[in-house]
């Protein structure tokens, strides 16, 4: 999947607007609202933030706390691709540690960062929720169990 960002103003409100029809304009359907506009954005600009804290009344400062919680959410930039890699106890116990340093070695990047290119950002995360096939990383929505060091070229080539 292809994150194009779209950063001006008039493409924000028609997303927000469309994510908030869709759910409805409660504020126990902020998490989903939040995920589509990122989803479809690539992440919550600013713009999206203040329209959809007016829609749902409710303060900015709230939906940034949201944002910020969650990790499948951002409120800055992402690569195209976005890699998940999981660092609870039973991947690291899988070999977990070697995996992530594979993943730093081959990308040039550490966690929290995205690359020059905008090609890769490499977030961690406490569970992907597939604990007996680990070490688990996600890359976009795909997902990837019982990965190895000497499986990390292989894997990223995949992508474009």
């Amino acid at each position: 999947m292809t994150k194009e960002k779209k950063d001006s103003a008039p493409i924000v409100q028609p997303i927000v607007e469309k994510a908030i029809q869709r759910y409805g304009a409660s504020q126990d359907e902020l998490i989903p609202i939040l995920n589509d506009v990122n989803r479809e954005i690539g992440y919550l600009p600013g713009e999206a933030l203040d329209e959809i804290s007016r829609q749902l009344k409710l303060p900015k400062s709230q939906l940034f706390s949201v944002a910020s919680f969650y990790r499948m959410l951002s409120t800055k930039p992402r690569g195209r691709h976005v890699i998940q890699f999981c660092e609870n106890a039973p991947c690291h116990v899988a070999g977990g540690r070697e995996v992530w340093q594979a993943l730093v070695d081959e990308l040039q990047l550490e966690a929290d960062e995205t690359s020059a290119d905008g090609k890769w950002s490499l977030i961690t995360t406490s569970c992907l929720g597939v604990c007996g096939v680990g070490p688990v990383l996600m890359i976009d929505d795909d997902l990837y169990g019982n990965v190895n060091p000497r499986m990390i070229p292989d894997i990223l080539a995949r992508y474009h």
